[in-house]
């Protein structure tokens, strides 16, 4: 037997099995540099092993691009003969899915080389490093991410565009914007049910659905973890429930930052506050209102480093549709309280749940590396004291000032490939794999020939 090194026993896997007999067999995901779930299926019998073993996968599992392409300049291919390394379960992942046939589990994963040691360019270990950077300070993150996303039609319009899904319920359209109507939500029930029994048996406390700023759109809040590996842990088997709950009833879970190119995209909103070795939360001012120093140098370590990082919280090209003036997706590094226009909110409410929520990711970055990047940041802020300048009170759109900040993807990628601070948030080898995964991305793009170059090129130059 050998050590495994993420902290799973075989007894885990036993009491498991003991306790779900009609289990038969278990997906096990390694999720990669852009949050796609990479593994096996494997069979009942297979579990025990995986836990007193591990499994062996190849390197370059984690040196693929969004269409599961090898990209050579990680130096996750070729440079090291694609060899094994060993993938290990995550203690606590392991949890059934609902409706499956034949019942099935899932199991998430973390690679190691075969000394055990950490493969650094696993996101999951980005960002434990951060955590582990910030233990080292006596602070601990807890944290919540939001889950915004659309319901498609899984055919198109007659011009080609995605289009809201029919009700499950009964097969009614709407075209509308149906922001916060409670009517319009019932015409989903029968797959919110599903979605919110998926979450129960995964051990998330899924919470609240709304109907949200775009047609189709819908947002899920889940409950606040005060581990914030378990808060990127809970959104990305979320995704994994949702795109599977919704093909079950027949429709399409669209997880892309701006499907729709006339209404607001979705973003992926990181809350985030840090605790003291007691558990209390450093955010907390003593007078209502008059913010400490480490919320307000949190603030100015997330600001400063922001347009550095954009690639981590924009990381696809239509990521980028989904900034636009007043399209509640900020454009600048700007804060401010209970004002939904700026990067950095401070949400209003009680004193005792003081968190910043940090705006500008969209839900189809990865949590693993938004969360990291983020905790980088506000450690970078509170260790150089970084004031984070005048608050805004109006609408932040109207704020943006000069910053710097890349306006489209191919800047967001040359400023990621410049930058030290991000090479520190994700780790040298991470940083080197995911910038070169998103360059080799950008050329894949900016060499297809698109409709819209038919449409105002083909009869008029």
């Amino acid at each position: 037997m050998t050590s495994c090194p993420s902290g799973a026993t075989p007894s885990e896997a036993e009491a498991f099995l003991a306790a779900h007999p009609e289990i038969e067999a278990v997906d096990i995901v390694l999720h990669d540099a852009n949050g796609i779930g990479r593994g096996k299926i494997i069979r009942r019998h297979e579990l025990l092993a995986l836990y007193s073993s591990g499994r062996h996968m190849p390197i370059s599992i984690l040196g693929l691009d969004i269409c599961g392409e090898d990209v050579h300049e990680t130096g996750l291919i070729w440079d090291q003969g694609d060899g094994d390394l060993r993938a290990w379960p995550i203690p606590g992942t392991l949890v059934p899915l609902h409706n499956t046939t034949p019942p099935r589990a899932e199991v998430f994963m973390s690679l190691y080389d075969l000394d055990g040691n950490p493969m650094t360019s696993d996101p999951r270990h980005a960002l434990q490093r951060q955590v582990n950077a910030l233990a080292e300070m006596g602070y601990h993150p807890a944290g919540a991410f939001e889950l915004e996303f659309f319901l498609l039609d899984k055919d198109r319009d007659e011009y080609g565009k995605a289009r809201p899904a029919r009700d499950v319920l009964d097969g009614r359209p709407s075209s509308k914007t149906e922001v916060y109507s409670v009517d319009h939500l019932h015409g989903m029930l029968p797959l919110f049910n599903d979605i919110y029994k998926g979450a129960e048996l995964a051990g998330i406390r899924a919470e609240t659905m709304i109907s949200e700023y775009a047609p189709g759109q819908y947002e899920l809040t889940l409950d606040y973890r005060t581990d914030v590996m378990q808060a990127a842990d809970d959104l990305m088997r979320l995704k994994r429930i949702v795109r599977a709950q919704a093909r079950a009833h027949g429709v399409t879970a669209c997880f892309m930052a701006k499907p729709i190119e006339a209404y607001a995209g979705s973003g992926m909103h990181f809350h985030v506050s840090l605790c003291d070795e007691n558990g209390k939360n450093v955010f907390i001012e003593e007078t209502e209102g008059d913010w400490n120093d480490l919320i307000r140098h949190a603030i100015g370590g997330m600001s400063t480093t922001m347009a550095e990082a954009m690639l981590v919280f924009a990381p696809h090209a239509n990521s980028w549709r989904r900034f636009s003036n007043q399209s509640y997706a900020p454009v600048s590094p700007t804060w401010g309280v209970n004002n939904r226009s700026v990067a950095l909110r401070i949400p209003a409410g009680s004193i005792k749940a003081r968190r910043i929520e940090h705006r500008p990711a969209g839900v189809d970055a990865n949590p693993y590396l938004v969360g990291a990047t983020v905790l980088a940041a506000l450690r970078h802020g509170i260790e150089n004291r970084i004031d984070p300048g005048p608050e805004t009170t109006g609408n932040g759109y109207d704020d943006a000032g000069d910053h710097n900040f890349p306006t489209d993807w191919h800047e967001a990628i040359r400023a990621a490939q410049k930058s030290t601070f991000l090479k520190d948030a994700l780790g040298e080898d991470m940083h080197r794999t995911f910038t070169a995964i998103k360059a080799a991305e950008y050329a894949r793009v900016a060499r297809t020939v698109a409709d819209v170059d038919f449409d105002l090129y083909l009869h008029t130059v």
